[in-house]
């Protein structure tokens, strides 16, 4: 009998199973920090998403390559930007207030200095005042001396 070809039932061994392309994390030409930061992003993006692949690469010093790890890893670094993007506009909006806050209390602290330069001329108008009332009553003075 001839013998046709059927796909084999049988479970692939470890070394044919579908293993997710990695590469050696020193292939890269990266700096070893950025290394580190990218394998740790790497963990992250495979724990949200409850993959052992990444850890497991991880530990041996590789990085996940495949498409699926990629996607991970974009999607973890878009939630990290947007997280970035919304702390930062957070950021602006209180540094803005703060702006708003300090222009108001300048302006009112330019009211206060203009009261009170509007105080000195008039103390300044009262200490003439007060002069010529001293002045009158000298006078007055002398006429009551001299009359009487």
């Amino acid at each position: 009998m001839p013998s046709t070809s059927h796909p084999s039932t049988h479970p692939r061994s470890p070394q044919q199973a579908a293993a997710p392309t990695s590469i050696a994390d020193n292939r890269l030409g990266l700096a070893p920090q950025d290394v580190a930061t990218l394998r740790q992003h790497q963990q992250l993006a495979h724990a949200q998403a409850r993959s052992p692949a990444g850890s497991q690469a991880s530990s041996q010093g590789r990085l996940l390559l495949d498409p699926g790890s990629l996607q991970l890893l974009s999607r973890h670094f878009d939630r990290l930007n947007r997280a970035t993007e919304i702390a930062t506009q957070a950021q602006y909006d209180r540094a803005g207030n703060a702006i708003q806050a300090a222009d108001a209390e300048i302006a009112r602290f330019r009211a206060i200095l203009q009261q009170i330069d509007e105080l000195e001329t008039e103390f300044d108008k009262i200490k003439r005042i007060r002069e010529i009332v001293r002045g009158f009553r000298a006078r007055v003075e002398h006429l009551e001396s001299r009359l009487g």
